[in-house]
């Protein structure tokens, strides 16, 4: 059964506006909202975020420049009488009475109306914002809040679906604003009517809203956090005020508004300018390095002036950030959550700040077990926990880092089904080329891995497959793009062109009739150094999972650019930020959107991919969930840490991480 469309959609809207000599400047970027009848929406943000911009294109007066406003199952494309506008400054004609302003818009509209009915409409309206002692006077005769209430009184006289209001009570005085924010609420309960109102004022978002949306400062404004307001209906500013929840949820709105103050620099455009072209970037010998090859050996990096890119194989994931922090890598093909969990501070160390504005890879990983233990029927975490009561063992898995999505998935993985990944079995971290050395030593009982190292496993014979990140995740972040922030502000342009080249090279390789051709790049000793059959698997040809059982060719098992997987989306960074945290790696940072928007650079992903002239919209933000069905939502991620059974304890702090420090740290 399908759901019902909601009674406005704000549709995936961007607005650019032209500037002179040819520049733009993106004011609202990809925002995608879902409204029901009857919500009461604030819209809150900085001076500047777009806020009226928005409003003014869900009335009609603005066309987005891309996406676009459904209401009641019809596009808007113009103002229409179903959507009124409250402005701030009134808009009355000061030469008629208050009944006048209000019969203006009455007789406008409503022309099928007899005039008896025009009339007793009038008056209702009037008599709903207690205006009707003065009714026959004129706007000079009026304080500012009865104009105010004038202003009301005229939008609601044609019974509108949707009333907008955009900043309605920020000239009046605080009792006056007062009085008409109950006023309003009580009118708005009585009719039903659709509210979106833009307002500075945190307390008027929280007394008059069913939910919060919180803008972000421009340029490209997006919606950052969206907050359910949970009191009950109808309210009372006293019983609002006294609530429990209120002064957490205000102090959210505030601690979000602070955080905008410290958004990362505005996008420098590099279209035109040259670049030194001289960089060293680091990766590790696995299948999921195919684009900065390919960059490298098909000549992505030179058609984007990057003529001397020099491709450095790491001997580890610790090497290898050290590297990037160091200076001795201009940047690196990275573990995921390692930019996240280097600028929190890993492991108690200092906070280094990095960044990434690209995704060079999802999936690609599998969890193997020792044949040893698949032939005693252990195939299954639930098979694990049972063995592993059954014989009082602990057993050992490997992983390649704290910060990979290896260890966060396998301890996922492993929590989902009872097992505590830090008591009842112990991870080690062991670079990747060395995992099937240690396993068939018996060192390890299994690994997390990327490819091709599951394969040489199974090839050997001591491996068997019994999950891939697939079954786990599909489609998560699994390499990015790594580099410093203070690099990225320092070389915009090289940057600029390093991720250009790099998008070019992630849809080379999510080419299908391409990967023999780049699995035989790889097989040379200066990438990966593997076996062709290990390169094969998965990638060109099925996986083999090791337990005779023919399996299909997955050809997301890799994945590099199809369903905009280069966007270092901030949902899936926010969801890295709560496992860093569950498993005390990092402190959760009280601030986790500003850290999010500060390492996940969709701008800067974005300003690459509209010169490439492809998709550089962010997916969608909303909830999501993993293979155990529990929901991750972006707006609590606390609470999604909170209620997971096996956890440590929290560590919640505000971490501000400055560009540029240099201190020694060990990754």
């Amino acid at each position: 059964m399908s759901k019902p469309l909601p009674f406005i959609e704000i549709d995936h809207v961007d607005q650019v506006f032209d500037l002179g000599g040819g520049d733009r400047y993106i004011a609202l970027k990809n925002i995608h909202l879902k409204i029901e009848e009857g919500e009461f929406i604030s819209l809150v943000g900085h001076s500047g975020c777009g806020k009226s911009t928005l409003l003014n294109i869900i009335a009609g007066f603005q066309r987005a420049t891309s996406g676009g406003v459904v209401m009641a199952g019809r596009q808007v494309t113009e103002p229409g009488p179903d959507r009124m506008v409250v402005f701030q400054n009134y808009s009355l004609l000061p030469w008629k009475t208050v009944y006048q302003n209000v019969a203006l818009a009455v007789e406008a509209v409503l022309t099928d109306l007899s005039r008896a009915q025009r009339r007793e409409r009038v008056e209702q309206a009037i008599q709903q914002v207690h205006l009707g002692s003065a009714r026959d006077k004129y706007p000079a005769q009026l304080s500012g809040g009865m104009k105010q209430r004038v202003a009301i009184a005229r939008a609601l006289a044609i019974q509108p679906q949707v009333l907008l209001l955009d900043e309605p009570f920020g000239a009046l005085d605080a009792l006056t604003r007062g009085s008409l924010q109950d006023e309003l609420m009580q009118v708005c309960q009585a009719t039903g009517t659709t509210c979106i109102m833009v307002t500075h004022d945190v307390d008027e978002a929280l007394l008059l809203s069913d939910r919060v949306v919180l803008l972000t400062n421009g340029p490209e404004a997006h919606i950052g956090q969206i907050l359910k307001i949970p009191f009950a209906r109808p309210r009372n500013r006293h019983d609002v005020l006294n609530h429990p929840g209120y002064y957490g949820l205000r102090n959210e709105m505030i601690s979000f508004l602070n955080q905008q103050k410290r958004r990362p620099a505005a996008v420098v455009s590099a279209a035109t300018t040259s670049t030194r072209g001289v960089l060293t970037l680091g990766f590790i010998p696995l299948m999921d390095c195919a684009p900065l090859v390919v960059a490298k050996e098909l000549g992505f990096f030179a058609k984007y002036g990057l003529e001397a890119v020099t491709l450095h194989r790491e001997e580890s994931w610790q090497d290898l950030a050290a590297g990037v922090v160091n200076g001795r890598l201009d940047g690196a093909h990275m573990l995921a959550a390692m930019p996240l969990a280097i600028t929190l501070g890993l492991n108690g160390q200092p906070s280094q700040p990095l960044m990434t504005s690209l995704v060079l890879s999802r999936n690609g990983n599998a969890i193997t077990f020792s044949r040893h233990l698949w032939e005693q029927g252990v195939r299954t975490a639930e098979d694990l926990r049972a063995y592993l009561r059954r014989t009082g063992n602990r057993l050992r898995f490997g992983i390649v880092h704290p910060a990979s999505m290896h260890n966060l998935l396998l301890r996922y993985w492993l929590a989902a089904a009872g097992i505590d990944p830090d008591q009842d079995v112990e991870l080690l971290v062991i670079p990747p080329p060395q995992m099937v050395y240690h396993l068939r030593m018996g060192h390890i009982s299994g690994f997390c891995v990327g490819q091709p190292w599951n394969s040489h496993a199974v090839r050997e014979g001591i491996g068997v497959v019994v999950a891939t990140d697939l079954d786990i995740w599909p489609g998560h972040p699994e390499k990015v793009l790594g580099v410093r922030q203070d690099w990225a502000q320092a070389h915009p342009h090289e940057h600029l062109a390093l991720v250009k080249a790099l998008i070019e090279a992630c849809e080379y390789c999510d080419t299908i009739k391409h990967r023999p051709e780049i699995a035989q790049l790889l097989c040379q000793p200066a990438y990966v150094g593997c076996m062709p059959e290990d390169a094969h698997s998965g990638f060109v040809s099925p996986l083999d999972w090791g337990d005779g059982i023919a399996a299909a060719f997955e050809p997301r098992f890799h994945q590099f650019y199809v369903d905009r997987s280069p966007c270092p989306g901030r949902v899936e960074g926010l969801w890295i930020m709560t496992q860093l945290a569950r498993w005390q790696l990092t402190p959760f940072p009280q601030n986790w959107l500003e850290i999010v928007e500060q390492v996940r650079r969709v701008d800067l992903f974005g300003a690459a991919a509209r010169e490439l002239k492809v998709v550089d919209n962010e997916p969608d933000r909303r909830p999501f969930a993993l293979f155990d069905g529990v929901v991750f939502d972006p707006d609590h991620p606390l609470a999604y840490i909170e209620a997971a059974a096996i956890r440590r304890a929290l560590d919640i702090q505000t971490i501000v991480p400055e560009a540029g420090a240099s201190s020694p740290v060990t990754v």
